[in-house]
């Protein structure tokens, strides 16, 4: 089974930056589409933040499109989340995902989770 472990969260300042790491094992990223969600304290799961499929196509919802990038990196096998311009809502536990399809990610039902990091956003 393909696992995944997410690093990188930390607190940093409103307007700050942060990358966020998502490090995959056993199996290869290359035919993998990849995804990052977030759950703000008190709130269930948002959908997808953004994904990016295995041929290059990405999406990212309304509230992080300009500010966050999604990136990965096959050779060592490792998807990155570039927030820049954070904003005290964008506070929460922050979730990497992957699936052969990217239908099943971008509906927040994927076959692997990593396990989350926390990102505070706080003066």
């Amino acid at each position: 089974q393909l696992q995944l472990v997410e690093s990188g969260g930390g607190l940093v300042q409103p307007g700050g930056s942060l990358r966020l790491s998502c490090q995959a094992s056993r199996f290869s990223l290359d035919k993998y589409a990849f995804g990052w969600f977030r759950q703000a304290p008190g709130k269930e799961r948002e959908g997808a933040l953004c994904t990016r499929n295995a041929d290059g196509l990405t999406y990212y919802a309304d509230s992080v499109k300009g500010r966050f990038t999604i990136s990965r990196d096959n050779a060592n096998d490792i998807v990155y989340l570039q927030m820049n311009s954070l904003k005290p809502e964008d506070t929460g536990v922050y979730y990497c995902a992957a699936d052969q399809f990217p239908s099943r990610l971008r509906l927040g039902r994927p076959d692997y989770w990593g396990q989350g990091t926390q990102v505070t956003v706080s003066s």
